[in-house]
């Protein structure tokens, strides 16, 4: 019952799609600065590799970069196919968090194009990636000690976003439904998959919105602030950990309260 076992992720091997930056890199962080080794990837090679070098020199966990186009299907199955090389034992967790938005300033402008781009990456790979994955989580799933896919949702696809972002808030909202099937499913076969909804976190894809409306968008949260990389990292953390082990099929929001009583303003992978 003591927390460091309770809440230990220590020696567990855990790839993190879009792990090199943003809310990615602030999960790594925390996996690798407790102890395990993380697999990050986007499509950003340079990016990765200066991520992974940097983690690994903090340790006391090690990460290791594979440049990977989720867009690409081919290459998804490369992914899979150099993790089960590197991994013959199998991995702990996946953490599904790449993927993009799409925004425009009225909906009579919104391209067709933007929903084949977002409910791939953002939904469709989710999907093809745990899929290609599974005989690896397999490998490493117990009762007591289950494997875990975590999907990286978000608030808009809770709530209605200020604004117009309709295939990402779509998108989002499929991810959590995504969620509770794919966990009905993989339940029996020791592996839990749940969600979080991140709020607003500083990130790429929010940091010209911060920088223009940073008090605004604070304001609409009742905790009074962005989001940190602890609150992402812990997160993730707890469901990976004997603590979220019972946990199974839920979205858990971490936005400080954003979607009470107020439309979310944005949110951010």
């Amino acid at each position: 019952m003591d927390t460091q076992t309770l809440f230990s992720v220590k020696d567990k091997v855990v790839v993190v799609t879009g792990g090199g930056t943003g809310i990615g890199l602030m999960i790594s962080t925390g996996f690798v600065k407790n102890g395990a080794k993380v697999y990050i990837t986007s499509r950003k090679a340079k990016v990765l590799e200066n991520t992974a070098r940097e983690l690994t020199s903090m340790g006391p966990g090690q990460c290791i970069p594979l440049s990977c186009d989720l867009q690409e299907y081919s290459q998804t199955e490369k992914l899979a196919q150099k993790l089960a090389e590197l991994e013959p034992n199998g991995i702990n967790v996946l953490i599904n968090n790449s993927g993009a938005t799409w925004g425009t300033d009225d909906l009579e402008s919104y391209p067709d194009k933007a929903w084949t781009k977002l409910l791939t990456l953002n939904v469709q790979r989710v999907f093809t990636l745990t899929q290609l994955l599974l005989p690896l989580l397999e490998k490493k799933a117990r009762k007591d000690s289950p494997s875990n896919v975590i999907n990286i949702g978000s608030i808009d696809g809770l709530g209605v976003p200020t604004l117009i972002v309709p295939a990402y808030a779509a998108s989002k909202a499929a991810v959590h439904h995504l969620t509770r099937v794919l966990a009905a499913h993989l339940g029996p076969r020791d592996i839990t998959v749940n969600a979080i909804a991140p709020g607003p976190f500083q990130s790429n894809m929010m940091k010209a919105t911060l920088e223009n409306l940073h008090d605004v968008i604070v304001s609409r949260v009742p905790m009074g602030r962005i989001g940190s990389p602890e609150d992402m990292a812990a997160s993730c953390i707890f469901l990976a950990s004997r603590g979220g082990a019972y946990v199974n099929g839920v979205v858990i929001t971490v936005d400080g309260g954003s979607i009470l009583g107020n439309r979310p303003y944005t949110a951010s992978l």
